[in-house]
Formats: structure tokens, C-alpha cells, sequence
């Protein structure tokens, strides 16, 4: 090869190497800007202080990878490093033999969960995204059995171990892990195991056709995940010295963001561990350049947040924008503008086409209810048990259990739409949050500010789910990150607001609505009454409604059928901006005032009740009478739990058992 054509040759490399250059590039820049806002050069100590600082998220990174890799997510990351970290924290002893033992402990209960990972999506090939999500939720649950609150130790020279020198002076003890991890990562990268991970990645059914065993593959995939979380959660344990059950939770959002920033392409085939690494350092040297730009943390979850998406778009970029493929796409001729003739025009779902006209209702209708009545019945047995506990129900307690039910009965609304069109919306928690935070802000307990100020907050809502609905369909991205970013910049944002301390109080309309009494009852119950009946209607009895179900069916089909997908899924992630909103105002009349963090707690339950309520996780298929269904045996069944000792953790494994138990069932519902 002469002189001349040899740069030609390193194109093609170069080119399938471009995320990992990029995020090599993107560091050194970084760290120079450090160095020239920096009063000093940076010195040993600077290097070893930061390599021990970024060492939990690229580990954390390069778990996280190995799964992006086969096309899946992994949200049980941060929950296996809380895990690992209280269990050493808490029973760790200080001779050399016992420290071992338990980092390897550490390790196996990583790779322990990833195995229950592994069984679940590559065995029963469930979808990854709520699989690990309901393990995500599972595994907080037992952190919060080990230890509730911050503390323990682990001895000294444990954290010397991990955190210090392995040669004096000279490297940090963090960058032998790292090399020792990426070294076993380059050399299952050059095995038959490698080649298959990313051959599933980029096209499960080829790779299964030409003969590789893609549920195996997927397994120790997970294993392998899972047991990277269980290190970083060692070595969180040596960095801090102590046990926090909660030292992994805002690690999530830092996680993808970091993968994506190494270059790892989201939905599989491109990228790996090396890039994810450098992306966590990357991520660690922006936080500090705001530090150092005394800008407030605060900022810091929107910065991530717009990270995270930023550097998903450019990923998928390079593919061509989707919006480009469906503005090209064939489909029928638009209806747009025919008049009378577009409110006839109509999309029939499978059973409807079926259907023989003038049956009767329950047949028309037989496929809905043996999937919803379930959760019905369900919710009759734990009625009966409470009534066998506690000596009988009466009005008052089903009054009150309408009550609490009603927060998740409006979230199932926005919550279900989204999974009926094949999305997840994980932006809940903090539009919840943040709206509860303005309306109380706006409102200051002034009677006349309920007005302006909940049709503000609804449009908030929906501006919020605009945005998401405009990253999944115009910039292709996954709506499991549009959503995860959006939720972090949402917290910033409440942050800066309330300047970590949410002030004021709801109005007292909105008091009255939640707590005031109308008939007997609070007025909130009569008004989810009229909810319960327009949300069904709306699912059920309008264009919107049929055209939800056609996208979740098939988006090609629908949209050779005429049906606006892009236009649809907007207006669904809309829809549950507002319904996540219209939770925060009923949250804080509820309680009188807003609270950080109010709606964490609803981001499992409200998809819990829609897949309990009989709806297919993968879209095109649920009823929302049966996502109510799912809402009153959730409701009810914590309403039992709370009047017993059972600790409050047993709520976060509890959700999660029976968000798994729902979709194996109707997986198996499905085959048979």
C-alpha cells in the first residue's frame, strides 16, 4: 500500500471509531478548560481525586453498555449500587480476609440481580425497559430493609485499597480497576461472545438465524451488567466510607448520560465500554467547570438532562433524522381536508373489523374484559381480607380509598395512552413535582390565583409533554431518554425555583376540591367520577382514541391507513404532561402545600396499574376501566399493608413483584 492510499485505508476505520474518537476528544477538551479556569495546574493529587471520584459512574457506564449494546436498557443500575453499598457498609469487618469476601459479595449480588435480569428479558423475552424497572424498585426495597438511613463504615485500608495509590505518587488505585475492567471487556470483545453481542444488537433475528443463541448471549449479558454495578457499589462503599441508601439514585440519569456521550449508539450494535468511560470522566469535568464558574448546583440535573439528549440526537443523527424517513414513508392520501368526510374517517383495530354488526356488548367487548376483570376480583379479595382484619368496611373507608385512588386513576389516563402506543413516559415524577411547586408558588394561598394559575401549570404540563412527544418522533430518539432527561432538567428546574425550598400554599379552592366535603364526600370523588367516564370515552368513542390503538398496533400499518403517527404520539405524551401536571395540583391541595420530591413515588404505581389493569406493555391493546381496575387493587392492597407493621419498604418490592407477575401472566395469556 503506497503513502498516498494509506490515509484512504484508515477512513473506514476511522469512521466506525468516530464515537469513541469524539468522546476521547470531547475529554481532552474538558480537561484542558479545568486546567486554564483553574488557579493551578492540575497536580497528583488532583488526577487521583478525580479518578476516584468518576470511578463509580464508568463503572456503573460500562454495565450499562454491554446492555445498550443488545438493544436494551438497564434502570436497576443505580438501585444494585445503593444495595451493595449498604449490605458492605453495614457488615463488613475489618480483617483483611472479611473485606475480601464481602467486595466479592459485593460483586455477586450485582451479578445475582442481573441474573434475575437475564431471566426475564432473555427467557421470557419481556421487554427490558419494565423489566428492570421493576427490579430497579425491588432492589430499593431490600436496601431499605438493610439500612433506612445513613450509616455504617468499612474500615481503612479497605478505602486505601480502592480509592488510593497504587504506585505512590505515581497512579491512583481507581485507574488499575478501570484498566483491569476494560482489559477484560477488550478481551470478550475479541471472543465469539463479543462478535454475537453486538451481531444482537444491531439485528436480533439475523443474529438468531445465523446460529447464534441470542437468549444465552442476552443472559450473561446482564450477568456481566449487573456484576459491573456490584463493583461500582464496592467502590462507592470505599469512596464514601459509609452506607446511604440512597447514594445511587441520582446516578441513573448520569448513567446514559455518560454511555451516550462515549459514542454507544441507543437501540444496539455500535459503541462500547472504553467510550463510556471517558464519557463518565467527561460528565464528572462538566460539573466541575460549573463549580468552578460558581454556577449553583442546581443546575447540575438540567445540565445532565440536556446532556443526555443532546448527545442522543447527534447519535442518531448520523443515521438520518426519522423525521426525514416518515416525510418520505408511503402512505395513503390525506384526509385532512375532506370536510365531513375526515370525522368519518376512521381507523378499525383487528377486533372491530371482526366484529358482525348487533352482537351483543359482552362479546364485542369479551377480549377486554378477560384482561381487565382480573384486577377487579383481585381488588374484591383484598376488600374482603381487610374487612376480615380490621372487623368490616364501612363508607368512610371506601370514601377515603377513592380518594387516594384518585391521583393514580388520572395518571393511568396519561401513563396508559403512552404504553398503549408502545411509549413510557418517565418524566412523571418531576412534572408532578414541579407542578405542584408553581401552583403553590403562583397561588400563595391567594383565592382568586386558582384561575390563572392551574391553567398555567396544565400548560406547563403540556409544553412538557410537547417536548417529549417532539424528541420521540421528530429526532428519533427513545422515549425511555427523552423522558429520563426531561425529568432531570424538570428537578433542576423546580430547584432553581424554589431555591431547594418550595414556599407558599395551594389555593383554597384546591383545598377544598382534595379534602372539602360535597355530598358526603370530598368533592374530588364526584369529579373522578366524570373523569373515569370522559377518560374512557376518550379512549374508546373518538378518532384520537381509535388512532392510539392503531399506532400501538403497528406504526407502519396506521400509517399507511391514513392515520397522522407523529401527530399522535405528540398529543399522548400531551396528554400525559397534563395528567402528571393535574396530579401535582391535586398534591398540593391535598396536602396544603408542595413538597421536592413529592411524585418519586408515583412513577412505578403508574405503570404498575396500567399493566395490572390488563394492558399489553408493548402497546395495542388495554382498556382504561381496566387500568382503574389495577388502580383500586394497588390503592387498596397498600391501604391493607399500611394498617399493619409491615415496613414501608415491603410498598417498593411489593410494586415491583406484582409489575412482573402482571407481565408474565400476560405474556402467557398471549401464547396460549
Amino acid at each position: 500500500m503506497s503513502a498516498a492510499t494509506a490515509p484512504m485505508g484508515m477512513m473506514p476505520e476511522l469512521v466506525r471509531r468516530r464515537g469513541l474518537l469524539t468522546a476521547v476528544v470531547v475529554f481532552i477538551v474538558l480537561l484542558v478548560a479545568v486546567n486554564l479556569l483553574s488557579s493551578a495546574p492540575m497536580g497528583y493529587f488532583d488526577v487521583s481525586y478525580m479518578s476516584a471520584g468518576g470511578a463509580t459512574l464508568a463503572l456503573a457506564a460500562v454495565g450499562q453498555t454491554l446492555v445498550i449494546l443488545t438493544g436494551g436498557f438497564d434502570l436497576s443500575a443505580g438501585a444494585v449500587i445503593s444495595l451493595v453499598n449498604v449490605l458492605l457498609a453495614n457488615h463488613m469487618g475489618a480483617t483483611p480476609g472479611n473485606e475480601v469476601l464481602w467486595a466479592g459479595i459485593g460483586v455477586g449480588v450485582g451479578a445475582g440481580i442481573g441474573a434475575f435480569n437475564g431471566i426475564f428479558v432473555a427467557a421470557l423475552r419481556l421487554q427490558p425497559i419494565v423489566v428492570t424497572l421493576a427490579v430497579m424498585f425491588v432492589a430499593q426495597g431490600l436496601t431499605l430493609l438493610v439500612s433506612d438511613k445513613p450509616g455504617g463504615t468499612v474500615p481503612s485500608d479497605f478505602t486505601s485499597f480502592f480509592t488510593g495509590s497504587a504506585i505512590p505518587n505515581l497512579l491512583p488505585a481507581p485507574l488499575v480497576v478501570l484498566a483491569v475492567v476494560l482489559m477484560i471487556w477488550g478481551l470478550l470483545k475479541q471472543t465469539r461472545f463479543g462478535t454475537a453481542l453486538y451481531a444482537i444488537g444491531s439485528d436480533a433475528d439475523a443474529a438468531r438465524f445465523i446460529g447464534i443463541r441470542v437468549g444465552r448471549v442476552t443472559f450473561v449479558t446482564y450477568v456481566l451488567a449487573g456484576a459491573a454495578y456490584g463493583l461500582a457499589g464496592v467502590m462507592v462503599t470505599a469512596q464514601t466510607s459509609t452506607g446511604d441508601p440512597l447514594v445511587g439514585d441520582p446516578l441513573l440519569l448520569q448513567i446514559f448520560a455518560a454511555v451516550v456521550i462515549g459514542g454507544t449508539v441507543l437501540g444496539g450494535g455500535r459503541g462500547g465500554c472504553v467510550g463510556s468511560v471517558f464519557g463518565a470522566y467527561s460528565l464528572m469535568l462538566i460539573v466541575n467547570i460549573l463549580l468552578v464558574l460558581n454556577v449553583p448546583a442546581y443546575y447540575s440535573t438540567v445540565v445532565e438532562g440536556l446532556i443526555l439528549i443532546l448527545a442522543a440526537f447527534s447519535g442518531a443523527a448520523h443515521g438520518g433524522l426519522p423525521i426525514a424517513r416518515w416525510l418520505a414513508a408511503p402512505r395513503l392520501p390525506s384526509r385532512r381536508r375532506a370536510g365531513q368526510s375526515r370525522a368519518k374517517a376512521v381507523v378499525l383495530t383487528q377486533a372491530e373489523a371482526a366484529a358482525p354488526p348487533r352482537v351483543a356488548w359482552r362479546v364485542r367487548h369479551a377480549e377486554a374484559l378477560r384482561y381487565a376483570i382480573p384486577s377487579y376480583l383481585c381488588f374484591l379479595i383484598v376488600l374482603a381480607v381487610t374487612g376480615w382484619m380490621y372487623g368490616g368496611i364501612g363508607f368512610r373507608y371506601l370514601a377515603a380509598l377513592a380518594a387516594l385512588s384518585s391521583f393514580l386513576i388520572v395518571l393511568a389516563l396519561g401513563q396508559g395512552a403512552v404504553i398503549l402506543t408502545g411509549g413510557l413516559d418517565l418524566s412523571v415524577p418531576w412534572t408532578i413535582g414541579l407542578a405542584g411547586i408553581l401552583v403553590a408558588g403562583f397561588g400563595q394561598g391567594n383565592a382568586a390565583s386558582a384561575l390563572w394559575a392551574v391553567p398555567l401549570v396544565l400548560l406547563i404540563g403540556a409544553a412538557t409533554g410537547f417536548l417529549n412527544g417532539l424528541g420521540v418522533v421528530v429526532f428519533g430518539l427513545p422515549p425511555i431518554v427523552v423522558t429520563l432527561g426531561m425529568n432531570g432538567i424538570l428537578q433542576g428546574v423546580a430547584l432553581l425555583y424554589s431555591g431547594g425550598t418550595p414556599s407558599g400554599f395551594a389555593p383554597p379552592s384546591i383545598r377544598w376540591v382534595m379534602t372539602g366535603h360535597l355530598l358526603g364526600v370530598a368533592p374530588v370523588i364526584w369529579l373522578i367520577l366524570v373523569f373515569i367516564v370522559m377518560a374512557s370515552l376518550l379512549l374508546t368513542r373518538t378518532a384520537f382514541g381509535r388512532r392510539v390503538y392503531a399506532v400501538g398496533n403497528s406504526q407502519r400499518v396506521a400509517r399507511l391507513a391514513g392515520v397522522d403517527v407523529g401527530r399522535t404520539i405528540v398529543l399522548v405524551y400531551m396528554l400525559s404532561g397534563v395528567c402528571a401536571a393535574l396530579v401535582g395540583i391535586m398534591l398540593s391541595g391535598f396536602s396544603g402545600q408542595a413538597s421536592l420530591g413529592m411524585g418519586d413515588d408515583y412513577l412505578l404505581p403508574s405503570i404498575a396499574v396500567v399493566v395490572v389493569g390488563g394492558t399489553l406493555i408493548t402497546g395495542g391493546r388495554g382498556n382504561y376501566l381496566g387500568m382503574v381496575g389495577g388502580v383500586l387493587l394497588l390503592t387498596a392492597l397498600q391501604t391493607l399493608l399500611a394498617g399493619t407493621t409491615t415496613p414501608p419498604a415491603i410498598r417498593e418490592i411489593l410494586y415491583g413483584a406484582v409489575v412482573l407477575a402482571a407481565v408474565v401472566a400476560l405474556r402467557d395469556r398471549l401464547s396460549s
